[in-house]
C-alpha cells in the first residue's frame, strides 16, 4: 500500500515537471516571437517617422526659402522706391535753389521799384499841396473849410440817392415776393370765412305782454332790483313794447340775466327768493355751457392736451365781441388761417393752430390785471405748460414781445387778416374819426406838406406838398418817413399806403 502510495507520488511530481518543462518552453518559444514582432514593428514605424519627418523637412526648408525669396523681392523694391524718391529730392532741392534765386531777384526788383514809389509819391504830395494852396487863393476857402462843405454836399446827396436806393430795392423786393405773397395769402383767406357777427353791450328781451313788466319790477320794484342784483345786470324797463332792454358789458352776466328772466317768466313765480335760486342754477348752466363750448371747439379744430382751464377761457370767448366781431369765431378763424398758412410755407399747422386759437385768451380772464391782453395770454399759457413757441406768438401778435419763432409772425398775419377783412370788425364812430384825424395831423407836422386827406376808411394817406418847397427825390423820402412813424406810433387794422402827391398848377382867368 505504502509502495502505490510512493509510486503514485512518484508519478504525480514526474508529471508536473514534465508539464512545467514543456509550459516553460512553449512561453519562451512566444515570449521571442512577440520580441521579434515588436522589433520588426518598430524598424517599420521609426522607418516611417524619419521619412515624415523628412518630408517635413523639405516642407519647411521650402516655406523658408519662399519666405526669404518673397522678403528679398520686397528689399529690392524698397530699395528702388528709396533711389527713385532720392532723385525726386534731389530734382526738388534744384527746384528750390532755383525759385530762390528767382524770388531773390524779384524781391530786389520789388525793393527798388517801392523806393522808386515812395519817392514819386512824395513829389505828389508835394504836389498836390501846392495845388491845394493855389486852390486856397482862387476859392477864398481854406482846405479843412471846402472839405466840410464838399462832405455836407456829397452828404445830402448820398442821403437822397440812398432813400431812392431803398426804395428801389423795396419795390423790387415786393415784385419778387408780392405775388407769392398775395397767392399765400388769397388761398388762405378763400380757404377760411366765417361770418362777422356784431354784438352791442345791451340785449332785448322780448315779452309776451306789457302786463309781465310790472310783474318783473314787483312791488316798489323790489323784483327788479333783487334781479339786478344778483345778476349784476342793468334792466331797463321803458315805454318799448313788448320788450325789457338788458344792459351791461360783460356779455356772460347779460346772457345769464336774460336766461333767468326767460325761466322766471315761463315759470310765472317771481319774488326775489325765487329770482335768486333761479339766477344761481341759471350761473352754473352759463358754465357749463362755456366748458362745454369750449370742448367742442377744440374737438372741432382737432386741438388735444389743452389744460382743462384753457379749455374753459375758450368756451369763454363765446360771450365776448372786439369791435363788434365774436372773439370765439375770431379765434377759430385765425386758428384755420394759421394752419393753412403754416402748410404752405412748410411749418406744422398743428403748433399754427394751436398758438392761433389761444392769442386772445387775453381777454377773458376771470380777473381782469393792468395788462395788455397779449401779455396777459402769453403769461396764461406759460401757467398753464404751453410750449414756449406757442406762448411767444400769443405774446408777440400786437409786438410786445419780440418774435422768437416763425410761428409768431403768421399768428399776427392771419390775427390781421380775419380782424381787417370787410365786415369782419366795426369801430365806434368817435375811435374811427380821431384815427383819421390822428393820420392826417401826422403827415401835417412835416414841413413842405400843405394838405392831408385820410380816405377809404382810413386805409390810404393822400399827402398833397408844395412843387416849390419839395422835389421828387425829396417827396420819396417824405412817403417812406410817414409810413415809419405810422408804423412805429399807431395802431390800425389792415394796412395804410401813404401816397405824397406833387404836382405844379398854373391858373389864369378870363375876363
Amino acid at each position: 500500500m505504502i509502495l502505490y502510495i510512493i509510486i503514485g507520488i512518484g508519478a504525480l511530481l514526474l508529471g508536473g515537471g514534465g508539464v512545467w518543462f514543456l509550459s516553460n518552453t512553449v512561453l519562451k518559444s512566444r515570449t521571442q516571437n512577440i520580441i521579434a514582432e515588436a522589433e520588426n514593428e518598430a524598424k517599420v514605424l521609426k522607418d516611417k517617422k524619419m521619412l515624415e519627418v523628412k518630408e517635413k523637412f523639405i516642407s519647411m526648408k521650402n516655406d523658408y526659402d519662399l519666405q526669404v525669396n518673397q522678403r528679398n523681392s520686397k528689399l529690392q523694391q524698397a530699395e528702388a522706391r528709396m533711389r527713385q524718391r532720392e532723385q525726386q529730392v534731389n530734382q526738388l532741392q534744384s527746384e528750390a535753389a532755383k525759385s530762390k534765386a528767382e524770388n531773390d531777384s524779384i524781391r530786389d526788383n520789388l525793393k527798388n521799384q517801392q523806393s522808386i514809389l515812395e519817392q514819386r509819391k512824395q513829389e505828389l504830395e508835394k504836389f498836390r499841396h501846392q495845388e491845394n494852396e493855389r486852390l486856397e487863393v482862387i476859392s477864398g476857402y481854406s482846405a479843412a473849410e471846402a472839405k466840410e462843405k464838399l462832405i455836407e454836399s456829397m452828404k445830402e446827396e448820398a442821403k437822397t440817392d440812398a432813400m431812392a436806393f431803398v426804395n428801389e430795392i423795396m419795390e423790387e423786393a415786393k415784385m419778387n415776393a408780392n405775388k407769392e405773397a398775395k397767392k399765400i395769402v388769397i388761398q388762405t383767406i378763400q380757404r377760411v370765412a366765417t361770418e362777422a357777427a356784431i354784438e352791442n353791450s345791451v340785449s332785448v328781451f322780448n315779452i309776451d305782454s306789457d302786463e309781465l313788466k310790472g310783474r318783473i319790477i314787483g312791488r316798489e320794484g323790489r323784483n327788479i332790483r333783487a334781479l339786478e342784483a344778483a345778476t349784476g345786470v342793468e334792466i331797463i324797463v321803458d315805454d318799448t313794447p313788448d320788450a325789457i332792454v338788458l344792459s351791461a358789458f360783460d356779455p356772460v352776466r347779460r346772457e345769464v340775466a336774460r336766461l333767468a328772466l326767460h325761466q322766471l317768466v315761463t315759470d310765472g313765480r317771481i319774488h326775489p327768493a325765487r329770482i335768486e335760486e333761479v339766477v344761481a342754477k341759471v350761473k352754473k348752466q352759463v358754465e357749463d355751457e362755456i366748458v362745454e363750448t369750449g370742448k367742442r371747439t377744440t374737438i372741432d379744430l382737432g386741438i388735444h392736451g389743452l389744460h382743462p382751464d384753457l379749455v374753459r377761457l375758450i368756451g369763454k370767448m363765446k360771450y365776448r365781441s372786439s369791435y363788434g366781431q365774436n372773439l370765439l369765431q375770431h379765434a377759430r378763424e385765425t386758428a384755420n388761417l394759421c394752419a393753412v398758412m403754416a402748410s404752405e410755407l412748410g411749418l406744422n399747422p398743428s403748433k399754427a393752430k394751436r398758438a392761433g386759437l389761444l392769442h386772445d385768451i387775453g381777454k377773458v380772464p376771470d380777473d381782469e390785471p393792468e395788462l395788455p391782453h397779449a401779455i396777459l395770454g402769453m403769461k396764461l399759457a406759460e401757467k398753464y405748460k404751453e410750449k414756449p413757441d406757442i406762448c411767444n406768438a400769443i405774446g408777440a401778435h400786437h409786438d410786445e414781445v419780440e418774435m422768437e419763432t416763425l410761428i409768431a409772425p403768421i399768428v399776427q398775419a392771419c390775427d390781421a387778416i380775419s380782424g381787417a377783412r370787410p365786415g369782419a370788425r366795426r369801430e365806434i364812430v368817435e375811435a374811427y374819426i380821431k384815427r383819421l384825424n390822428d393820420l392826417e395831423k401826422l403827415a401835417s407836422a412835416y414841413p413842405g406838406v400843405l394838405k392831408t386827406y385820410a380816405i377809404q376808411a382810413g386805409r390810404e394817406l393822400r399827402v398833397i406838398v408844395g412843387a416849390d418847397k419839395i422835389d421828387d427825390k425829396e417827396a420819396e423820402k417824405l412817403s417812406y418817413e410817414i409810413a415809419k412813424k405810422i408804423q412805429d406810433e399807431m395802431t390800425y387794422p389792415g394796412q395804410v399806403k401813404i401816397t405824397v402827391i406833387r404836382e405844379t398848377r398854373a391858373v389864369s382867368y378870363a375876363k
